[in-house]
């Protein structure tokens, strides 16, 4: 059972998985270890990698070395880990044994997730794409029936390939993972996720810093007496919106850990949600996938 007083969602397999958790992105060895370090303390129970990320072993070390230090086992921690493109289809089964072997972290992975809608070598067009799709899932949903994944889900898929899973299905997907921020509010996808029982968790959240300058979020920060960071996390969390922000700096790890002693008001929510704009600060664009 996670020790932390954050708040956390309760998925649709009766699962509590963390509201925040720490995206790993790009975090390798030593800074891996200062961040994980740094997460734990300020009450981070969640820790989101992925294979093509190169560095589930990183964290699984990471994890296996600070758990004690933080007076933690494996079944506080929920861990977030995600599916090649490059193994999409006939190669899932050996996809998610290299992920859970390298993680190496009790013989399961809480939340496991398609990472991509396509399959790499494929052309976005190329039809095999929603095969390989259906394939990875049935796979998915085998190994989350023998417990090796605690729950399935998937990322960055557009409305139409979640409704296409949603309606071939035999385990509903627990969580959707894609870019979300002011300027991507993702309404449709939203709705989905909140007519199926489908957790909505978001990635980018801070546009890759590009929103961290923009002057509604700046003035709002000030009023505040917040970070720009804090903002845009709590405009989301706020939201029942789960978030995974990333940062190779321990001191703004603990920042970004510091979002749920505010809030912001109604008209502060409104401005925000109302620079929508439909715009991607990750340039690939799924909604082109077959």
């Amino acid at each position: 059972m996670m020790s932390s007083s954050l708040p956390s969602f309760r998925l649709n397999t009766g699962a509590q998985m963390p509201l925040l958790g720490l995206g790993t992105y790009r975090l390798q060895g030593k800074q891996m270890h200062r961040s994980v370090d740094a997460a734990l303390g300020e009450g981070y129970r969640a820790f989101d990698t992925a294979a093509v990320y190169g560095n589930e072993a990183d964290l699984g070390h990471a994890l296996l070395d600070l758990m004690p230090k933080h007076n933690l086992t494996r079944a506080d921690i929920f861990l977030i880990s995600k599916l090649s493109p490059a193994d999409m289809g006939p190669k899932a089964r050996e996809g998610c044994a290299r992920s859970l072997e390298r993680l190496g972290l009790g013989g399961y992975i809480d939340l496991y997730l398609i990472h991509w809608p396509g399959t790499e070598g494929l052309e976005p067009e190329d039809e095999r794409n929603a095969q390989h799709r259906a394939h990875s899932w049935t796979v998915f949903e085998e190994l989350h029936a023998n417990g090796m994944l605690r729950a399935i889900g998937v990322s960055n898929y557009s409305p139409r390939h979640l409704i296409e899973l949603l309606e071939t299905c035999r385990v509903r997907p627990a969580v959707l993972q894609v870019e979300f921020h002011p300027r991507l509010a993702q309404r449709e996808l939203r709705g989905i996720c909140r007519d199926s029982g489908v957790c909505f968790q978001a990635y980018s959240s801070l546009g890759k810093g590009a929103l961290l300058s923009e002057p509604e979020v700046v003035a709002m920060a000030k009023g505040h007496g917040r970070t720009a960071s804090q903002v845009l996390l709590r405009w989301a969390t706020q939201q029942g919106v789960a978030v995974l922000p990333r940062s190779a700096r321990p001191e703004r790890v603990r920042e970004n850990g510091q979002v749920f002693d505010f809030d912001l008001d109604e008209g502060g929510m409104e401005r925000l949600s109302d620079m929508d704009s439909g715009t991607r600060f990750c340039k690939r664009d799924p909604t082109s996938v077959v």
